[in-house]
């Protein structure tokens, strides 16, 4: 059993409401199902941007200026 819905107030752009809420009749979907996939998803790719951090964590930092200059020297400049 999922838990139960909680009531937020969301302001959108008038643009997007419309989009929203044509996209929910074309996919037979309420708003709420909408909104809720989305942020999901955006929190989805939030966890994976940090998981790849934290793999990455110990990799060794590099140097802008010898980033550049590695670049330069191997004619991608």
């Amino acid at each position: 059993m999922s838990a139960p819905a909680k009531r937020a107030t969301v302001y959108l752009k008038s643009d997007l409401h419309k989009a929203l809420k044509l996209k929910a009749a074309e996919t037979d979907r309420s708003v709420s199902d909408l909104v809720n996939d989305a942020v999901r998803l955006s929190l989805l790719e939030d966890a994976e941007d940090l998981a790849a951090f934290e793999e990455r964590a110990k990799e060794p930092n590099l140097a802008f200026e010898a980033v550049l200059k590695d670049l330069r020297r191997r004619g991608r400049l």
